[in-house]
């Protein structure tokens, strides 16, 4: 490890916002940064317009002039890496540090989850992937878009909700509570719900899955078929993680307290909890760069 590298920057780059964390080689927290949403999605001038705040206002919280942060290791995990390009523009951005790596949001998460060992993680949140490291082997299932995939999502719950919320309304399923309060959210019109789906994203109709859990779990018949059915998507994506060598797999995402206690027993005994958040996760990445990669 370079002895003038004393810092070590990690940041977190989702949909939904962008964390940044400042650490010394002891691992000691030195300052923290927060900022909107971090994806290539958005382009990567937004993008890299994020993560500059929140690691702006980490550096300025540990009360660094440019000569410390000329000393600091950069790990990045940001959403939506993998987009055709993504990579190259990010790296080719000017940046003040002593070096910076960048990764996939979801593989931050992992590293973080396991502390840099082999494992792998199962994401449940607005969508859904698996993935992990194994004997240098990256193993991903799942995850490549709403609607297309993302099983067990939170978009996934939302759609299926309004599925059978519309055969409901037609008399082709049976009326419950929860498909009455999504019909409800178009004011009883199908073509309300029709006019929403046509500008709606993932994100819209993950909105309605905390509707589908608090039904799921108060006994509506509706959103418990719902519910079971992402569990055992949810299921399925561990079991085959573990099938394809994973030694420990860690459920992470903003459903996955929600899911677990839906998921198999089987699955449930198996997974671990996580070692550490993906900014834990981004600073092993930038520790990584000392190596000499």
């Amino acid at each position: 490890m370079t002895s003038d590298a004393d810092y070590f920057l990690g940041v977190d780059g989702g949909g939904t916002g962008c964390r940044a964390r400042i650490e010394d080689a002891q691992g000691n927290v030195l300052g923290q940064g927060l900022s909107g949403p971090a994806t290539t999605r958005l382009g990567i001038d937004a993008a890299w317009a994020s993560i500059a705040k929140a690691f702006g206002a980490a550096i300025e919280e540990a009360g660094f002039g440019p000569a410390e942060t000329a000393r600091i290791r950069a790990g990045i995990g940001l959403a939506g890496i993998g987009r055709k390009g993504a990579l190259e523009a990010l790296r080719a951005i000017a940046h003040p540090f002593a070096s910076i790596d960048f990764v996939s949001d979801g593989v931050g998460a992992c590293l973080g989850a396991h502390s840099g060992q082999d494992g792998a993680i199962v994401i449940a949140g607005t969508g859904s992937i698996g993935l992990g490291f194994v004997d240098g082997r990256d193993l991903r299932v799942g995850g490549y878009g709403f609607p297309i995939s993302d099983e067990g999502s939170g978009a996934d719950l939302g759609l299926k909700a309004v599925q059978l919320a519309l055969r409901a309304h037609d008399g082709r399923h049976e009326r419950t509570a929860l498909l009455a309060e999504v019909m409800q959210r178009f004011e009883g019109d199908p073509m309300a719900a029709v006019a929403w789906m046509d500008r709606a994203s993932a994100t819209d109709y993950a909105a309605l899955a905390p509707m589908v859990m608090r039904h799921a779990d108060q006994g509506d018949p509706a959103g418990r078929r719902i519910v079971q059915g992402a569990a055992e998507q949810i299921d399925t994506l561990v079991r085959v993680l573990f099938e394809q060598g994973a030694p420990r797999v860690t459920l992470l995402g903003g459903l996955s307290s929600a899911l677990e206690p839906w998921l198999s027993p089987d699955v449930r005994r198996r997974l671990k909890p996580a070692d550490g958040d993906a900014v834990s996760g981004a600073i092993i990445l930038a520790k990584r760069s000392c190596g000499g990669r």
